[in-house]
């Protein structure tokens, strides 16, 4: 298929891409740093506001999100030119992808030949499906049968292939001997890909909310209204993939004599993946490198905001409940309209199948749950050795974590992928595979917490005292009271993900539709005020609050039609309040009305409750 060039890059091409990535930080880190400063806010206000009752009845899993780690032989397509070899492939806890000569290299503590972090790759395991993917790459406009040339992908011998590929990065092809490992190993990828593309949305820290704020931003003033898949993998992955999309357009006529050259169409494409590959590895060590730099101003500036904004904040959020009022005014007319016009028709269909997804997701995760209690209580009544049990009890812990077994819940969330990217794409949403994630993502973490809950309750209720029978009817009690607990934090996660999500689909689109008409001025005298809270409050975040305060009222009288009596209002996880509904916000003095004044003082006895307190460790024994 033809070699890679000894030097994809050279040092004008390398200085073209250290030039895009100071560009883009230059335009990035300021939306960054006021996007800090508006997150410690949010995150001051939480804190001092009234204290909403637990969200969640079961116990919190203190496991943190993992892949298991998958090893074994796979021949591997590489080398200059690439040729199929035997390998011995391991696939890391972080969702790493290394590989070996020998297996006897890596039980020797050796370096891998290679590695990848298996961030924004795709698993397929059908030849001809990945050969129409490279075929579409780099068409051939000659046609030529002439010049073609061996092509290693048409030698695979008989076999189980495993394809990975990425959008900017090199594919990864290998092939197993056996149908089983070749299921085996897509689901342990799978569970890599997703691992490592969800580490910022898993992540409540206040500094990673911004950072994803700031990417929405960054792009919206470059005229991209719409949610896609981008914003999956580290910081530095999130901004090297927002560059590549940049670069694309400008990378392809660019493309070396040579590549342009090679005789057959897959032939070219294979080249094309190593050249973006290049591009890709610069971008994304400068980026990092970048970020790194910037981390110890991060830290400094998100100390010295939480010293000046905590003091002030019952002043800000009053000024911020003022602004919001006027610019809620001003829009409501044309935001009305394009709510009434353009989203409403759809707003139901979408709202539907997001909760048949969440909600198919979950029956299955409570089938499974019910399941492995079941299988420990007939170990129990079979009178079986300490020892035995200890190690069903110890299979039942690793539930969540076992990628065959959940896999059935996370197909559920797959099933109707095409149709919710049918329904959100006229809305410039491309991001379902994101949303299939995160479904994926509440499941495993809803069944982390009903078996860390189980095992917790079953300790506390089991003594040496009683016999198997009476354990057993023990257990009955402990197994209705879990799934009464996971049923309730279904329902409030079901609802806390679908209006998330719902916003996410529309809030673009409506504010794309706005942006013609958008009009953010203030009075002379609020817009000085505004601008001595700094970054905290802008006109801008003020005015998009606003919009997604009006959107969030569709959307709640949506799921109230939807879910009946079993709704509870709420406000996706880091959204603002819609700020002209906030209590006091109307019980401005005279005084405050003419202008700024002393803030209040926080009460220094106020304490953040922690969600679900766990009780103390203890084992699950016979």
């Amino acid at each position: 298929m033809g070699g890679r060039p000894s030097s994809p890059l050279d040092k004008q091409q390398q200085q073209h891409l250290k030039d895009q990535v100071d560009a883009l930080l230059k335009n990035f880190l300021p939306c960054y740093r006021g996007q800090l400063a508006a997150s410690v806010l949010w995150q001051i206000s939480r804190e001092l506001g009234p204290q909403e009752p637990a969200g969640c009845h079961l116990l919190r899993s203190k496991k943190l999100p993992q892949v298991r780690e998958h090893r074994g032989p796979l021949t591997h397509l590489r080398g200059s030119p690439p040729r199929w070899q035997p390998s011995f492939c391991v696939l890391r806890g972080d969702g790493r992808l290394e590989w070996f000569s020998r297996r006897e290299e890596y039980e020797n503590g050796r370096k891998p030949l290679g590695s990848a972090a298996l961030t924004g790759y795709t698993v397929l395991t059908s030849r001809p499906e990945y050969l129409c993917l490279l075929d579409a790459l780099c068409p051939d406009p000659s046609g030529d049968p002439a010049q073609e040339e061996p092509d290693p992908l048409l030698d695979m011998p008989e076999s189980f292939p495993v394809f990975l590929q990425h959008p900017f990065r090199q594919h990864l092809c290998f092939f197993t001997t056996t149908r089983e490992a070749q299921r085996a190993w897509k689901l342990a990828l799978q569970g890599g890909i997703r691992l490592r593309g969800t580490v910022l949305q898993r992540s409540s820290a206040p500094a990673a909310r911004a950072f994803l704020e700031a990417v929405r931003l960054y792009r919206q003033h470059q005229g991209h209204f719409g949610d896609d898949d981008v914003n999956l993998g580290s910081d530095a992955e999130v901004l090297t993939a927002v560059l590549m999309q940049e670069l694309l357009p400008v990378l392809c006529p660019q493309t070396p004599p040579g590549l342009r050259g090679v005789g057959r169409a897959r032939a070219r494409a294979w080249a094309w993946t190593e050249l973006l590959d290049a591009v890709h590895a610069a971008v994304l060590a400068w980026v990092s490198a970048e970020l790194r730099a910037f981390q110890p101003e991060k830290e400094e500036l998100l100390a010295t905001l939480e010293r000046t904004i905590r003091p002030d904040v019952d002043q800000t959020l009053r000024l911020r409940a003022r602004v919001a009022r006027r610019l809620r005014a001003e829009v409501q007319g044309p935001l009305e309209s394009c709510l009434r016009q353009e989203v409403d028709a759809q707003l139901a269909r979408v709202t539907q199948t997001l909760l048949s997804t969440m909600g198919a997701a979950l029956a299955a995760v409570q089938t499974l749950l019910a399941q492995g209690m079941d299988r420990l209580f007939r170990h129990l009544r079979g009178s079986p050795s300490g020892a035995r049990l200890r190690r069903e009890v110890s299979s039942f812990g690793e539930m969540p974590w076992d990628p065959e077994l959940m896999q059935t819940c996370y197909r559920e969330a797959q099933r109707k992928q095409e149709r919710l990217q049918k329904l959100a794409t006229p809305f410039g949403f491309l991001g379902t595979q994101s949303l299939v994630f995160r479904v994926q993502d509440l499941a495993q973490q809803l069944m982390a917490d009903a078996t860390t809950t189980f095992l917790q309750l079953a300790d506390q209720c089991l003594t040496a005292a009683l016999d198997c029978q009476q354990a057993a009817k023990q257990l009955e009690k402990v197994r209705g009271r879990v799934l009464k607990k996971f049923e309730s934090d279904c329902g409030s996660s079901k609802r806390q993900f679908v209006c998330e999500w719902l916003v996410r689909i529309f809030l673009p689109f409506v504010l794309g539709q706005l942006e013609p008409c958008r009009k953010l001025e203030l009075p002379e005298d609020e817009e000085n005020i505004l601008s001595g809270c700094g970054q905290a409050l802008t006109v801008e975040g003020i005015y998009e609050d606003v919009v997604q305060g009006v959107l969030l009222q569709r959307i709640d009288q949506e799921l109230k039609k939807a879910l009946g009596a079993s709704y509870v209002s709420c406000t996706p996880d880091g959204f603002l309040d819609a700020p002209w509904d906030q209590d006091g916000a109307d019980e401005e003095t005279e005084t405050q009305r003419g202008g700024w004044t002393y803030p209040r003082q926080p009460c220094s006895s106020t304490e953040v409750q922690p969600l679900c307190p766990l009780p103390p460790e203890r084992t699950f024994q016979s």
